[in-house]
């Protein structure tokens, strides 16, 4: 039977951070969620997403909508981490039956053929479908929101080393000068370059540092900590804990419980906390953001035009893709920015900046699309990555969406 990973209409909850991405190519650990499926249910998997990435994004051939209508399938939500007694709950599933978590359908058992009558624009219509079947509530750890990754990435990098990290392996020159404290919880890729008066401390939970990373001089790096790929570490950071870095990132300044999802820089002093930045971010030198109220209270977030109460104490910047803020930015405690906005200025912007936004506290104005198009190009160039013509329709779908989702009002 094929795995099916699919998007509901809860995706809009996690914009901006998926508008150039399915909902299960979110980072939240070491691994991005689809990343944490088991071999059984990954084997043979196709997927069921926005037609815009389904026909520029995902693998050719890998649409659900593909299949013989008569062909039995396993759906599951793209938002679910799924736990190892999820997926022994997953084999005693019935037929009729599905597993729901609040207004969530986690998974359930189907014809192809249903695909094709309850997706819309490739987004599964899960309140349609769950009137066909018998529901089974089933405790979830599934993302309803960006601040439910961030919270739970610290456990989750624990869970991603425990499952696949070679605990403990060093497979790169230790210099005189770099400290390692619990040793047996650090692993070090190939090809990995740490200056001498590096701290890595996995005291507290364990620092996976994968392939090709860069540390320099003098910084610190707390667990449970995951650095991707071709990231550096810059000179004299902070890298607390609960903090996940993809690949080739270039992080400085001060960082906590952060997650990266690769080839962003926060390169700068600065303090970045309780936050989640897209791709191809870059944030300018002693850019801060608040992650605390003065008051201690719970912090609220715009979502979709509506104030929502995330129930977080702590809660920074949320950033969408090919964002960026100029030299002392400030952020608000959940401040969310849409993509292709460029933030600059003196004072907080305001809490929730549209996608393609130009300006700052004091004004804002629609960033034009041809100019947010013709720097993707310059940025993805400076990396190697071709920014295709199939990119470039993701970013006109994108413009449209958020046009309808966002209203803007410039």
């Amino acid at each position: 039977m094929k795995t099916v990973l699919f998007e509901d209409e809860h995706y809009l909850n996690l914009l901006p951070l998926v508008y150039l991405r399915p909902v299960w190519e979110l980072r939240c650990g070491a691994r991005m969620l689809q990343e944490k499926l088991p071999a059984e249910l990954s084997r043979e998997l196709r997927f069921l997403a926005r037609d815009y990435l389904a026909k520029d994004h995902l693998p050719t051939g890998s649409s659900a909508l593909e299949l013989p209508e008569d062909e039995a399938v396993l759906l599951l939500n793209g938002r679910w981490l799924l736990q190892p007694e999820d997926v022994a709950r997953l084999k005693e599933l019935g037929v009729n039956d599905a597993l729901v978590n609040g207004d969530s359908l986690l998974a359930c058992r189907a014809r192809a053929a249903e695909l094709q009558k309850y997706h819309r624009r490739g987004v599964l219509d899960s309140v349609a479908l769950r009137r066909e079947r018998q529901l089974v509530d089933h405790p979830a750890r599934i993302v309803n929101y960006l601040w439910d990754a961030i919270a739970w990435n610290g456990e989750e990098i624990g869970r991603d080393y425990r499952e696949i990290a070679p605990a403990g392996q060093i497979a790169s020159e230790i210099p005189p000068g770099v400290h390692l404290l619990n040793r047996t919880e650090i692993t070090v890729g190939k090809n990995v370059r740490l200056k001498p008066g590096v701290v890595i401390d996995a005291e507290n939970g364990p620092v996976w540092i994968d392939d090709r990373v860069t540390v320099m001089a003098n910084a610190v790096l707390e667990g449970p900590l995951f650095v991707g790929a071709g990231s550096t570490i810059k000179i004299g950071a902070k890298i607390y804990e609960n903090t996940t870095i993809g690949p080739v990132c270039k992080i400085g300044g001060e960082v906590e419980g952060v997650i990266v999802q690769g080839y962003a820089n926060k390169q700068h002093d600065g303090f970045l906390g309780h936050a989640y930045l897209g791709a191809w971010v870059n944030l300018g030198a002693d850019t801060n953001n608040s992650d605390l109220k003065n008051n201690y209270g719970l912090i609220k977030a715009f979502v979709n035009g509506r104030p929502v109460d995330t129930g977080q104490r702590f809660l920074g910047l949320m950033m969408g893709d090919h964002s960026k803020s100029a030299i002392n930015t400030m952020f608000n405690t959940g401040t969310i920015v849409g993509v292709n906005s460029n933030i600059f200025g003196a004072g907080f912007p305001q809490k929730f900046v549209p996608s393609f936004s130009w300006g700052g506290s004091e004004q804002m104005s629609a960033y034009e699309y041809d100019k947010a198009l013709e720097v993707a190009r310059i940025v993805t160039a400076r990396r190697k990555i071709d920014f295709s013509e199939g990119h470039a329709r993701i970013f006109r779908a994108v413009w449209e969406l958020a046009k309808q989702v966002e209203q803007r009002g410039y």
